[in-house]
């Protein structure tokens, strides 16, 4: 068996001299990181070496785990603001539990993956992540290469992992992918060809599967919630003859069921229903407010910074997606099969009219687009009814400034916020209904034009990084 304990012994003192010598690779690999985790968390890093990127990805309380006693020495000497223990997981004192994990190429090099993964579970929270970065099985010949010509540091034999491998060991101890990345075509500095390489090219299609790190965002596994109170958003605007359907029609389900209506400045008496309704179900818990701004992004973002439900919940006032299905939307988060929940129009046949032929057209496009884009596959991201629990539409508040007010519609906002916070997307699958009252708000081509819009910035701000 190999003694990676004493091969990490040995290449200690030449950590600092590898990272010098080869910077353009390690500033990708910590810019990558560093879009996964954000400044501020509580983050463990197991397999830490010398703590370079431990201390890159600024924590609030950092902690790096490292077999080899010499790596172990320069960490502590080098970041001394962090924690570092020498030896395996179990040197993490009980009661410690972390945001984020990080595993930057130790599956590659552990003789058990199964029982490693299964001892993490004991740092781990509901809302833990784990980042696991490992290397594409197509480069293996080019590092066998590289090592002989003294290129990269030496190593020992090495678990050369696939997705599938990955996945289903993390099944195994209990946990399960949230989502996937790949990175890094040309790891050597050659000036703006590294740039187009690694930050456009390799990015595209199929030649993103040649690139050298590869990302996977992986969950815990928990089972079911305690039943949680619910805070049902209606954004309305010119919907007066669906109000009353919107709050009869909606089964009770939850510990606690608020409906909060945010009316947008309608002309055919809508804030005036929902006054008259507040009055004529009293047992209900219904809130009325006058929508400050404009856009149901808006209206989204006002209403959810009113919500007291632990779970937050949209249901578009026109009822194309049926108030009765929204007990699907709440089981599946309750029941933990997913933390951002999606209603997806594109399953079932739908109602004759209720969606145009080009805006089917433009819902598929979005669908495939957004799948690559994300790493997580979405059917149709522009389904008016998402659910989302409410501590994490804090942390998505919390974070908003990275992609910034760019989205009138609302949806795409929760769509990257819940991406970026790497929160399990799931899927409930509706059918969708024709419009019985009003007319619809949305304006093909203008609107069109816009999600286009948002397309480009999304590639800048997610893909193209």
């Amino acid at each position: 068996m190999f003694d990676w304990e004493k091969h990490y012994d040995d290449l200690a003192p030449k950590r600092d001299e590898f990272r010098r010598r080869y910077w353009y690779y390690y500033h990708q690999l910590e810019s990558y990181y560093r879009f996964f985790i954000p400044e501020g968390r509580r983050v463990l890093e197991v397999g830490c070496s010398t703590g370079a990127l431990l201390s890159a990805l600024k924590p609030s309380y950092g902690v790096g785990v490292d077999i080899s006693g010499g790596s172990i020495d320069i960490a502590r000497r080098n970041f001394p603001q962090a924690t570092f223990h020498h030896g395996g997981i179990e040197t993490v004192p009980d009661g410690e539990v972390f945001d984020y994990i990080v595993l930057s190429g130790l599956l590659g090099e552990l003789d058990d993956v199964q029982s490693f993964l299964c001892k993490l579970r004991r740092v781990c929270t509901r809302d833990t992540r784990i980042v696991i970065e490992y290397h594409s099985l197509f480069w293996q010949y080019i590092l066998r290469t590289a090592k002989r010509l003294a290129f990269k540091k030496p190593e020992g034999m090495r678990n050369w992992l696939t997705y599938q491998d990955i996945e289903n060991f993390l099944r195994l101890a209990g946990f399960e992918p949230v989502k996937s990345d790949r990175h890094t075509l040309l790891p050597l500095y050659i000036p703006l060809i590294s740039t187009l390489i690694n930050r456009f090219i390799a990015r595209l299609p199929f030649i993103n599967a040649l690139t050298f790190n590869h990302f996977i965002v992986a969950r815990p596994v928990f089972g079911a919630r305690e039943e949680l109170s619910v805070t049902i958003l209606v954004p309305c605007r010119n919907e007066k003859g669906n109000i009353e359907q919107a709050v009869t029609r909606t089964p009770v389900f939850g510990q606690h069921q608020e409906f909060i209506f945010v009316e947008g400045w309608s002309k055919d008496g809508t804030y005036e229903e929902v006054e008259r309704i507040i009055k004529a179900y009293p047992k209900k818990d219904i809130k009325l407010y006058k929508q400050p701004g404009k856009g149901k992004g808006d209206a989204v973002h006002f209403g959810f910074e009113k919500a007291g439900g632990d779970v937050l919940m949209i249901l578009d006032a026109d009822l194309t997606v049926s108030p009765e299905d929204m007990p699907k939307f709440y089981q599946a988060i309750q029941q933990d099969k997913g933390e951002f929940i999606n209603g997806c129009r594109l399953v079932y046949p739908m109602e004759d009219d209720a969606m145009r032929f080009l805006n089917h057209v433009a819902n598929k496009f979005f669908g495939i687009f957004f799948s690559w884009l994300l790493g997580q596959r979405y059917k149709d991201t522009l389904c008016g009814t998402k659910v989302i629990l409410r501590n994490h539409y804090r942390e998505l508040v919390a974070n908003r400034s990275y992609f910034g007010d760019f989205d009138p519609f609302g949806d795409f906002d929760l769509i990257f916020g819940a991406n970026k916070l790497g929160l399990k997307m799931l899927e409930v699958p509706i059918r969708y209904k024709s419009r019985t009252y009003g007319e619809t708000q949305i304006q093909r081509f203008r609107h069109g034009l816009l999600l286009l819009k948002m397309c480009g910035f999304a590639m800048r701000k997610v893909k193209f990084i």
